[in-house]
């Protein structure tokens, strides 16, 4: 099918490419951007991720953090560059990478193929899995981000939970309009347009997309695919 722009990269998050803000995966411009989570190409979010080069960085000494944070490296590299602020009894799967700027809080979960950019914020026992904030983006307080892309400017409201998988494990099927289209995935949550706000305890199915400047009223639950300037109350 033709899929609609609010679809893809240049529609969702306008202020990209940019030079500034520090090292940022390649988001698909021919394709709907969700196909960063499919495996098996370069273009792939996990194989950007183990393909960074850690010679080009200039990482966090590690000696300088709270003893109370852990890394489990065992399959893939956790790289932070230095500047980035990681609070105490936070735990890193590998491989990951979190940008020169970013907050880790208190408690948060960096877990496996997670892309953390420069001045993006994880919060208190805030989990983010396979997920990509771009600069800027927030996930502040009580979080769970799976297998999605979060734009400049989006903030979750405490307890906002974008859930990757299906009650029944099976294929998440995107909703665009009045049809029903397969995503070739079996994980993927959210993708969230630059500067989406999202109330507390909000919800988004697997498979939601929304534009732009959307707003979600605390304690919705969303699913589909919106246009830019989407209210759901």
């Amino acid at each position: 099918m033709e899929w609609p722009s609010e679809t893809y990269a240049k529609s969702l998050f306008p202020s990209l490419p940019s030079t500034s803000d520090g090292l940022k995966p390649v988001l698909p411009n021919d394709k709907p951007v969700w196909e960063i989570f499919a495996g098996g190409s370069d273009a792939s979010l996990k194989h950007q991720i183990k393909s960074i080069d850690s010679s080009l960085l200039t990482l966090i000494d590690r000696n300088t953090l709270s003893p109370t944070i852990t890394f489990d490296e065992s399959n893939g590299a956790v790289l932070i560059e230095e500047g980035a602020k990681i609070g105490p009894s936070t735990h890193f799967v590998g491989p990951c990478f979190v940008g020169n700027a970013a907050i880790i809080r208190h408690g948060a979960y960096i877990r496996e193929n997670a892309w953390i950019c420069s001045t993006a914020i994880v919060g208190h026992c805030s989990e983010v899995k396979h997920s990509v904030l771009l600069p800027g983006a927030k996930a502040p307080h009580f979080n769970y981000v799976g297998d999605s892309i979060l734009g400049r400017g989006v903030n979750l409201g405490a307890g906002v939970k974008l859930s990757n998988l299906r009650n029944d494990g099976t294929e998440v099927i995107l909703r665009v309009g009045e049809s029903r289209v397969p995503s070739g995935l079996r994980k993927f949550g959210a993708i969230l347009g630059e500067n989406c706000q999202l109330g507390c305890n909000a919800v988004t199915n697997p498979g939601t997309v929304l534009g732009p400047d959307s707003i979600v009223w605390p304690n919705v639950t969303v699913t589909g695919v919106h246009a830019k300037s989407s209210m759901h109350r």
